[in-house]
């Protein structure tokens, strides 16, 4: 288990709860004359969040990463949250309830992806500006919700490709693992490594179900993938994974089998790095590099909400670009991080410090 249940009985506490938001917390490198972000208007309101699914470290963090943003705009007095607990039709009546409560602003992270739109398109049909942000509803912005707020995961997947074509200038057997079937975020990071390392006919080969083993990004369904397929397949070079924290609990199957851990292109967290720095010296085919796991990709939609909803000025920015965070063979930008002081399924990427992090998972 990521975090112990009584977690999932808080966060399930704050979905039916508000967070009341006084005074601006912190600063913005960009600020209007009265001291506050530029994003954040004179129009005071009530904001909505809402996941498909909230139920990992992940999604904790960037629960809290998206509260501290808020928290920055005076101008948001109440602040709601939903998880949809990956039920599509409680997702749905989640963002329903929201809309009838009042909100004025709603950022949707939407899990199911198609299913969402009609559900989004009605808020934004009854007023709410309608921020979804890194899976991609489909829809069109200015009809079916305000804005879409996409991670540039393309980008990702090519970051991806480049290192492991670096490392294995002859060829590979790649296995890609993702979250839920068909979602856009691994849809496009298959995009972005195929640029580079070819559909698979060549030197560069998939291995594993196709376009990705989904894994929905729970930590006890991956270990069930991947422990399948260090037994189906004997070869296994390089494993390309959008959330890597949950395959450490899995990688040990590769010393039962007698086998090396092999390359790891993936997503960063704490738990990994130190994985990393506990295993290397004993696997010699182990390397490893992350690109940020993009917990604040939400402070951007809050961004976007707040200011379509206040008054504010829109940013600049309309998606997030999550940089190369780490890297085992270059140490460019840096090599492999780990901090022991605090919990292990902690990001070292995000903004939230690491000890607020922490006390999310106690």
């Amino acid at each position: 288990m990521i975090r112990r249940r009584k977690i999932a009985v808080a966060l399930a506490a704050a979905a039916v709860t508000s967070m009341l938001l006084t005074g601006c917390a912190g600063a913005s490198t960009d600020t209007n004359a009265s001291g506050r972000p530029s994003w954040c208007g004179p129009n005071k309101i009530t904001m909505g969040l809402t996941d498909g699914f909230g139920g990992n470290n992940w999604r904790l963090v960037t629960t809290a990463s998206a509260r501290d943003e808020v928290a920055k705009c005076s101008s948001v007095t109440e602040l709601l949250y939903a998880d949809g607990q990956g039920n599509v039709t409680k997702a749905i009546s989640d963002i329903r309830g929201m809309v009838a409560k009042g909100v004025k602003a709603l950022v949707v992270f939407p899990d199911a992806g198609k299913a969402m739109l009609p559900t989004l398109r009605a808020a934004f049909k009854a007023g709410v500006v309608t921020i979804p942000y890194r899976v991609d509803p489909s829809g069109t912005a200015g009809t079916d919700y305000t804005m879409f707020i996409p991670g540039d995961f393309v980008t990702d997947g090519k970051n991806w490709g480049n290192w492991t074509k670096k490392n294995f200038p002859n060829g590979a057997n790649i296995l890609f693992l993702s979250g839920p079937a068909g979602n856009s975020q691994g849809l496009d990071e298959r995009k972005g490594f195929e640029s580079v390392l070819g559909d698979g006919s060549g030197a560069y080969k998939y291995i594993g179900e196709q376009p990705f083993e989904v894994t929905n990004w729970d930590a006890a369904l991956t270990q069930k993938v991947l422990t399948a397929a260090i037994a189906k397949y004997p070869k296994i070079d390089v494993i390309f994974s959008d959330f890597g924290p949950v395959m450490v609990s899995s990688l040990g199957e590769f010393k039962k089998s007698g086998r090396s851990i092999p390359a790891l292109a993936t997503s960063d967290g704490n738990i990994l790095g130190c994985f990393f720095q506990d295993n290397v010296k004993a696997n010699p085919d182990f390397k490893l590099m992350t690109v940020a796991t993009g917990n604040d990709h939400v402070r951007l939609a809050v961004q976007w909400a707040v200011a379509k909803a206040t008054g504010g000025t829109v940013p600049t920015a309309t998606k997030f670009e999550a940089p190369i965070f780490e890297d085992s063979t270059t140490n460019k930008p840096q090599g492999v991080q780990c901090d022991r002081q605090i919990n292990d399924w902690t990001f070292l990427s995000a903004q939230l410090s690491g000890k607020a992090q922490e006390a999310l998972l106690h």
